[in-house]
């Protein structure tokens, strides 16, 4: 069953933004320590809303209803040995909601809050090589179905395009002068949608989300099919 907690909410508190601004200017551990009550409060309400997004994400993909918030959510610590900026805390809370497993976690549906710079988004990001391969070929011998998923008016009315990255040549396997290659030298397959905060803490976020996850489903549904 979901990890539903009390109070369920279906919109991200003000003092959550307040709370990740105030981190922004202060990441360092002294300031976090000194300010823990307000991490976990900030905490629980996106963890709140979290365990609603499950709810509401399951009536479209039924796979999601044994997700448990805790497990959709990213870490506020960052890993900082192999970066230049050592800043202990991430200044966004996160979550990452699929059905794959850990070595394969597939296309899934994302939601980054940050003030300022919040969004929704999903996909495959970097699949390992024998997934990209895969979804390659799947791409290839379906290339009017995904052409007609990423080409949809209501899909580009919302994310636009595929982002923009891919290889400057052709892949391996795959002759330059193919018809699509366009479409074959991608290297990832995300697309994003940005938030305003006053969407963020506004009654419209839900509607928002699911809005945005039935738009991007087909998308999820070709990836996933391709790798499972």
């Amino acid at each position: 069953m979901c990890d539903l907690v009390q109070n369920l909410t279906s919109v991200i508190q003000s003092k959550t933004l307040a709370y990740l601004k105030a981190l922004s200017r202060h990441n360092n551990r002294d300031w976090f320590e000194a300010h823990k009550a307000q991490y976990l409060e900030a905490k629980t309400d996106f963890e709140n809303f979290i365990s609603q997004v499950i709810v509401q994400l399951s009536k479209a993909e039924p796979r999601y209803k044994g997700l448990e918030a805790k497990k959709c959510i990213f870490r506020i610590y960052r890993d900082v040995r192999f970066s230049k900026d050592k800043s202990p805390y991430k200044t966004h809370l996160a979550a990452y909601f699929h059905t794959g497993t850990k070595q394969n976690e597939g296309a899934g549906f994302y939601i980054h809050i940050k003030p300022g710079n919040s969004f929704i988004g999903g996909g495959r990001y970097v699949p390992d090589a024998a997934s990209l391969r895969k979804i390659r070929q799947e791409i290839d011998y379906n290339t009017e179905e995904f052409k007609k998923i990423i080409s949809n008016k209501n899909f580009k009315k919302q994310f636009s395009e595929l982002q923009n990255i891919k290889l400057k040549t052709a892949p391996r396997d795959y002759p330059k002068d193919h018809p699509d290659i366009e479409l074959l030298k991608y290297t990832s397959f995300i697309v994003s949608k940005p938030l305003t905060d006053a969407t963020v803490t506004g009654k419209q976020l839900m509607k928002e989300v699911t809005a945005s996850f039935s738009t991007m489903k087909p998308l999820l549904d070709f990836l996933n099919r391709a790798t499972d």
